[in-house]
């Protein structure tokens, strides 16, 4: 135990054994539901969808192992929402293009990155974000994960025109989680440990109770990986007219990562008094290599998830949350059923819904709002531009274009009022990119 202290530096970052153990088991929960989402969407793709279970957990569990030991930071990573969807029914679906050969474009786009990280460009990125939007990017991230939640329950309907409008709530699949939050906030104002990881627990009794969740056992021999493992078609992939799509895959994964570790460890107090993150180009290391190792696995972009957030408000603040999450992730592919219970969701006519998790995201996206207090409301060329990366990313449903409104209107500001030498260059050239971005490679 002291060598796991010492190693973590658990009790100099103010945790416990105990703490960190929980913090990593409600980021699994939280996070569970990939591991049905991923096999669903890619099986759209023509992939088996067996297999792509098992390669969702075992690139999950080695990436976020990974993370734990190598990067020591409580973040967990799994296959992108967003760039899932983008894989399977835009490369595949729409464009044409094999399941296969669009495993070799993100297994090349993961190396560029992985070559990106090497190289520092992305942990000078990091530093060289403005303390406004840092903390825009905290506050963008927990309105879009508070978003994420709200659809997850039922609470907010997204309608095939786009409009948003309120959900059934008088069903019982909505009340559950309207209950859930309710819970894990008067456990939360006790300072009850765990107070996620029991709220969770008590949605899935109701569930169960209810018939809302079906018990389907707990352990379960999992299905062979060897349908998708290894089967990425690099030589194809390399093709001139693939370069577009490798990327718009970089860049999806580049702003995706650096959104959510900023967010992350700003709201776990992890960043240094410079706002520097220490370690990072480890983060970005294991970010890197997890997209290129997912792909031989069998899998869509690896990246770090959002639902890292809730194992910080459980008080992770070390590796070893990362490591607790990544053992359940491998153990996943045997606990199958009971994980599918958790996480799989609640099918009702064409929309799934996920009554017991949902409460979790509601409740980590409110505590990652309190970063709006760190913004400059006196200067209008700072909040402007922290407001719109809060605004875009719930929005467009995208952590990647929530950063463009931030990128591109910080420096127009800047230097439309004169104030270009408050500006690093850097800031001046990302913005640069994200309009090139939008100018050519938006597919």
């Amino acid at each position: 135990m002291n060598f796991i202290d010492r190693f973590f530096s658990i009790s100099r970052l103010g945790s416990t054994i105990r703490t960190e153990i929980t913090a990593g088991a409600t980021t699994f929960v939280t996070m569970a539901y990939i591991i049905f989402v991923q096999p669903a969407v890619l099986s759209a793709a023509g992939m088996d969808f067996g297999a792509v279970l098992v390669a969702t957990c075992v690139s999950s569990a080695l990436a976020t192992l990974m993370m734990g030991l190598y990067a020591r930071y409580p973040l967990a990573l799994a296959p992108g929402m967003g760039e899932n969807f983008f894989f399977a029914y835009v490369v595949v679906v729409a464009m044409g293009i094999p399941w296969d050969t669009a495993l070799g474009i993100v297994f090349i786009s993961g190396i560029l990155f992985l070559a990106l990280s090497l190289f520092n460009v992305r942990e000078i990125i990091i530093n060289t974000i403005p303390p406004s939007l840092k903390a825009g990017i905290t506050v963008g991230i927990g309105l879009f994960v508070t978003f994420i939640g709200l659809v997850f329950a039922g609470i907010i309907e997204k309608s095939p025109g786009g409009i948003v409008k309120l959900g059934s709530v008088r069903e019982l699949h909505v009340i559950i989680p309207i209950l859930g939050v309710l819970v894990i906030a008067v456990l939360s104002y006790f300072r009850i440990r765990g107070a996620i990881l029991l709220g969770i627990l008590v949605c899935a009794l109701i569930a169960l109770a209810t018939g809302i969740a079906n018990y389907r056992g707990i352990v379960s021999g999992p299905p062979s990986i060897m349908p998708v493992f290894a089967k990425m078609d690099v030589l194809k992939a390399l093709s001139l007219d693939y370069v577009p799509l490798i990327l718009v895959f970089l860049f999806m994964n580049v702003f995706d990562t650096v959104g959510t570790v900023v967010g992350v460890t700003r709201q776990a107090g992890l960043m240094d008094e410079n706002g520097a993150i220490p370690r990072i180009n480890r983060i970005l290391h294991t970010d890197s290599a997890a997209t290129a190792f997912g792909a031989l696995f069998g899998t869509s972009t690896v990246t770090t998830y959002i639902e890292s957030a809730t194992g910080v408000y459980e008080g992770g603040r070390t590796g070893l949350t990362a490591v607790v999450t990544a053992l359940l992730l491998a153990l996943a592919i045997f606990i199958e059923p009971l994980a599918r219970m958790i996480g799989g969701g609640y099918a009702v006519g064409g929309t799934t819904f996920y009554p017991i998790i949902a409460p979790a995201l509601i409740i980590v996206g409110s505590m990652m709002v309190i970063s709006i207090r760190d913004i400059a409301f006196d200067d209008v060329t700072e909040y402007l531009p922290a407001f719109l990366v809060m605004i875009g990313m719930p929005l467009t449903y995208s952590i990647a274009d929530g950063l463009a409104f931030g990128f591109i209107s910080y420096p127009a500001l800047k230097i439309a009022t004169g104030k270009i030498r408050e500006i690093k260059p850097l800031v001046i050239v990302l913005g640069i990119v994200f309009v090139l971005r939008y100018a050519f490679l938006k597919v």
